[in-house]
């Protein structure tokens, strides 16, 4: 890749998430436009530790594929970059082969030649112990000191890598960057950072234009372009009929983040308080006084995930107005009588096995801080049961199904008959997972938790 300096550069944003979709005519107005590089990440752990702890992505294939069809043929014919990050939705060492697996299929296909890139980001519990040894790791708020056995717990971990493997990747020659676990900004930010553009303005921008869309009039409307350059940086949408207003700029700053103005990457911390949002005209932004701090020491997060138990979900639905009108008596009488049957029937205490019953349509989403009033006019029930094993949890929520189905309130002389949409009324959700990792790793080097493969690029007879 050549790395001659220059005086700015085009960053396209075509979406917030491979595999959410995008109008194919925003990324040719992006590339119309004279886009240097294309960044697009793939991942999140907004969806919760599940995709981490059983290495399965969120998106389905189909929606992958289609999205880097059109971004490879892009970047392709433009003959710029195209970097992915986080790739198969947490970033494992499978994500990005199977993310690696599609791009070769669609190069196949559509007689591409580009050369692939991998960046692999997880990590070996083993060697992370042996730093836990040297001291170079260190929790984060709200976590405590790291225990080896937590290491050892998880299925998976992965470090969450800055700008500097992709960069190194793209000096190496790779036209296409499969990066495994990484900041949402460091895919946006590498590229200007490697053509010399400053710290603060390529932070600022990526940080920005993550989300693709949300920082427009209309998300939904596809990406944008950033232009970074010496001075600052401004913002433009790929739709026409969309806009950037200063408003919709400055408040993505809010996303995310701890502190508005500022935010911590693996080398720095990317500081705002300056920054001035400027209208440009009504689609346009431009931002300037946005600063960078070194850090002293470069660190790298880990994220890890570890298997909790098993979970078993029944869902019914209530309509009887006499139990809406003392849905709370009910669902305190539903705890106390399936605690009172799973003893008596399996003898199993309840400190074996955990309930959660979510009254959807009562106060499921908000609880007590709920501000309605008066009964509710129809509420779904979920119980959740989990349990150290599939069996337990379903055989407690097998005990609960007629409990679903014909429990009365305590004043109610009848069996009241409730709904089940589904039959059979358990659903068995396997192992549930939680997140157990909110720490860094003091590094040497930026690149040294991570490892890159390139591949030559197919040819075509």
């Amino acid at each position: 890749m050549d790395n001659e300096r220059v005086d700015q550069v085009k960053v396209l944003a075509p979406t917030g998430m491979l595999g959410a979709g995008f109008p194919e005519a925003t990324v040719e107005r992006g590339l119309a436009l004279g886009a240097d590089v294309i960044s697009v990440d793939a991942g999140s752990t907004d969806s919760g530790p599940y995709y981490l702890g059983a290495s399965r992505p969120k998106t389905t294939r189909a929606a992958v594929a289609r999205d880097l069809r059109v971004l490879l043929k892009a970047a392709a014919s433009a003959g710029i970059p195209l970097i992915v990050g986080s790739c198969g939705t947490s970033g494992t060492d499978a994500g990005v082969d199977w993310v690696a697996e599609i791009v070769a299929g669609i190069q196949a296909e559509e007689k591409l030649s580009l050369r692939v890139a991998r960046i692999y980001s997880e990590q070996d519990a083993g060697t992370l112990a042996e730093r836990l040894d040297e001291g170079r790791v260190h929790p984060l708020p709200p976590l405590g000191e790291l225990r080896p056995e937590t290491l050892e717990s998880c299925t998976h971990i992965v470090g969450v890598m800055g700008h500097e493997p992709i960069v190194a990747a793209l000096e190496a020659g790779a036209q296409v960057v499969l990066a495994g676990r990484a900041t949402d900004t460091a895919i946006a930010a590498a590229y200007p950072l490697m053509k010399g553009m400053p710290a603060g303005p390529s932070w600022h921008a990526a940080k920005i234009i993550e989300c693709g869309g949300q920082c427009t009039s209309d998300p939904r409307a596809g990406g944008v372009l950033a232009t970074v350059d010496a001075g600052g940086f401004t913002i433009e949408p790929l739709d026409p009929a969309v806009s950037c207003t200063p408003i919709l700029v400055a408040a993505h700053m809010l996303y995310e983040t701890v502190n508005p103005y500022e935010m911590r990457e693996p080398d720095g911390t990317l500081d705002v308080r300056d920054a001035a949002y400027t209208a440009l005209d009504e689609r346009r932004v431009r931002v300037e006084g946005s600063r960078f701090h070194v850090a002293d020491q470069h660190t790298i997060k880990l994220e890890g995930a570890r298997v909790t138990g098993y979970e078993t979900m029944s869902f019914s639905a209530i309509r009887d107005p006499h139990i809406l009108e003392h849905i709370d008596e009910w669902a305190e009488l539903m705890h106390t009588v399936l605690r009172q049957r799973v003893e008596q029937t399996i003898g199993l205490s309840d400190d074996k096995y955990a309930v959660d019953l979510r009254l959807y349509g009562h106060n499921a989403i908000l609880g007590d801080l709920d501000p309605a009033s008066g009964p509710p006019r129809e509420v779904g029930v979920m119980l959740l049961v989990s349990a150290p094993d599939q069996a337990t949890a379903t055989a407690v929520a097998k005990i609960a199904n007629p409990l679903m189905l014909h429990l009365p309130t305590p004043d109610m002389d009848y069996l009241p008959s409730l709904a089940f949409p589904s039959s059979p009324a358990e659903t068995e959700r396997g192992p549930a997972y939680e997140f157990v990792l909110h720490h860094v790793v003091d590094t040497v080097t930026p690149t040294e938790m991570f490892r890159t493969e390139i591949e030559e690029p197919p040819h075509h007879g």
